[in-house]
C-alpha cells in the first residue's frame, strides 16, 4: 500500500492540505508525519470528496475556531487572518475562540465557505421520523442467491465462471472480488449471488434472525455424487425455508454419472422434474461453462414465481454478510441491503455499531454513492467490527445511532455480568 503526502496529494488536486486532512479523518485514514496509507481504491474516494470540497470552497473548521484555526486552514499568515477580523470591528487574538458567525465571516472574506465538523449550534428537535416513510412503492428485486454443497464439488469454481462470464459491469470482469458477494445479468435480470464460506456462516447468520437468502443452488459433483456435507447443506436449506436449484457439476468427467446423482437426491427429498419431481437440475462444468446458461434460467425462472419485492424508497433494512478490520481503512463491513437505499452519508446503526458511512464500494472495488435492493455493498465508516448477520437500520442522525448504540451495547453489558452472577457457586464464596 502506497504512502501517499498530504502536500503532494493537495498540490495535485489543486487544493488546500487542510481539505485533504479533513477527507482523510472523515474516512478514517489519519495522516502520521504528514502522510497517509492508501490503496488505489480509497484514493479515488479520497480524491472525489476533495474535489468537491475544492469546486464548492470549503474549508473545514470545528466549533470554537480560532484566527490561527481559521489561518491554518485556508494557508495564510496569522495577522492576515487578524486584519480582516479588525477590518470588521472584531478584535480578537489568536487564540480567541469566534463565534460561529464571526468565523464564517472573516473565512469568507478569503473567498471561502465554512463546513463545520460539528454542528456549531444547538440543533432544534425535529418533529420528523427518525426513519423514512414508504416512497416509490414495492418493485420487483433481483433475487438473491447462495451455493451451499461439499467443500471439493465445485462451488467456487462455479462462482467464478458466472462472475467471469456474466458479471454486471464488464469493465470488472476479470477482477478478483473483494467482498463475498456480486451481481450478474442474465438478459434483463439481475441475480446477486453470496459467496459466504461455508454452511457455519449460512447457519449462524440465520440463527440471529438473519434471511439472507432467496434461492439456495445445491452443488453436487457428478462423479462423487451426495456427501455427507450434501446432506447437511440440504438440511440447511430445508431449514430456512428456501427453494432448492440443484447444479450436478463435473459433467465434463469421465465418470460423471448426473443419474446416479439424481437417484440419490431422492433419497434426500429431492425428486427431479424428469423423475416426476418439483425440483429442478441443471447439469453442468464449471470448466467448460456447459449447462451454466441453463442454470441461470432456472434461478429467473424461479424468482419469476416467487415475485420478489422492495421498496426501493422505502426505510433501509438490510444485514451483514461479513466484516473485518481492514489495515488503513478501520471496520469494514459487507451489507445487502434488503429495503430502502442506502445512501452514502447515511448515518447507520449496524447491530451495536453505528457510523456515518463514509465510503461504499461494489464487489470489485468500485466507489458507489448508494445501494437498492438486493444489492451487495462494502461499507466503511462504522465505530467498530458488527458481526454477520447484524442488522441494519438508518437513523436520523450520528447522534441518534451512537445513543441507540450504547444502550444496545450497554443491554450485553448487563447480561454478561447476569450470567457471571449466575455461575458464582457456593465453593467461590468460601
Amino acid at each position: 500500500m502506497p504512502k501517499l503526502e498530504v502536500e503532494s496529494l493537495a498540490g495535485e488536486l489543486k487544493a488546500l492540505p487542510s481539505q485533504v486532512t479533513h477527507v482523510l479523518a472523515e474516512l478514517g485514514a489519519f495522516t502520521d508525519n504528514g502522510s497517509v496509507d492508501l490503496d488505489a481504491d480509497y484514493l479515488d474516494v479520497v480524491k472525489e470528496a476533495v474535489q468537491e470540497m475544492v469546486e464548492a470552497k470549503q474549508v473545514a473548521l470545528a466549533p470554537g475556531a480560532t484566527p490561527r484555526d481559521i489561518a491554518a486552514a485556508i494557508g495564510v499568515a496569522q495577522p492576515e487572518v487578524q486584519k480582516a477580523l479588525i477590518s470588521s470591528g472584531t478584535f480578537a487574538t489568536l487564540a480567541t475562540s469566534l463565534a460561529p458567525d464571526v468565523a464564517e465571516r472573516v473565512t469568507g472574506k478569503f473567498g471561502y465557505k465554512v463546513k463545520w465538523a460539528e454542528p456549531a449550534k444547538p440543533k432544534v428537535a425535529e418533529e420528523a421520523p427518525k426513519r423514512k416513510k414508504p416512497g416509490s412503492g414495492e418493485q420487483l428485486r433481483p433475487p438473491v442467491v447462495t451455493i451451499l454443497g461439499h467443500v471439493d464439488h465445485g462451488k467456487t469454481s462455479l462462482l467464478d465462471y458466472i462472475r467471469k462470464a456474466k458479471v454486471v459491469d464488464k469493465e470488472f470482469g476479470g477482477i478478483t472480488q473483494h467482498i463475498g458477494a456480486y451481481q450478474v445479468q442474465v438478459e434483463d435480470q439481475k441475480i446477486t449471488f453470496l459467496d459466504t464460506p461455508g454452511h457455519e456462516a449460512f447457519t449462524a447468520m440465520r440463527a440471529r434472525g438473519a434471511q439472507v437468502t432467496d434461492i439456495a443452488v445445491l452443488v453436487v459433483a457428478a462423479d462423487d455424487g451426495i456427501m455427507p456435507q450434501t446432506v447437511e447443506a440440504i438440511n440447511h436449506a430445508k431449514n430456512a425455508d428456501v427453494p432448492i436449484l440443484v447444479a450436478v457439476n463435473k459433467i465434463d468427467k469421465e465418470d460423471a454419472n448426473p443419474t446416479r446423482v439424481k437417484q440419490q437426491l431422492v433419497q434426500n427429498g429431492l425428486v427431479a422434474a424428469d423423475f416426476g419431481g418439483d425440483t429442478e437440475i441443471a447439469e453442468v462444468s464449471a470448466k467448460t461453462g456447459e449447462g451454466i446458461d441453463d442454470l441461470l434460467e432456472l434461478i429467473t425462472l424461479q424468482a419469476g414465481v416467487m415475485e420478489l419485492k422492495a421498496d426501493p424508497g422505502g426505510d433501509v433494512e438490510g444485514v451483514v454478510i461479513e466484516a473485518k478490520v481492514d489495515k488503513g481503512r478501520g471496520p469494514v463491513a459487507t451489507v445487502l441491503v434488503h429495503t430502502g437505499t442506502l445512501k452514502q452519508g447515511d448515518a447507520v446503526l449496524v447491530g451495536s455499531s453505528y457510523g456515518r458511512l463514509k465510503a461504499m464500494f461494489d464487489f470489485a472495488g468500485k466507489p458507489m454513492k448508494e445501494a437498492g435492493p438486493s444489492t451487495p455493498v462494502e461499507i466503511l465508516g462504522l465505530d467498530q467490527v458488527p458481526m454477520a448477520g447484524d442488522k441494519v437500520r438508518v437513523v436520523i442522525d450520528e447522534k441518534e445511532a451512537r445513543s441507540q448504540a450504547e444502550d444496545i451495547r450497554q443491554d450485553v453489558r448487563s447480561e454478561e455480568f447476569s450470567d457471571k452472577i449466575a455461575k458464582v457457586t457456593l465453593a467461590d464464596l468460601q
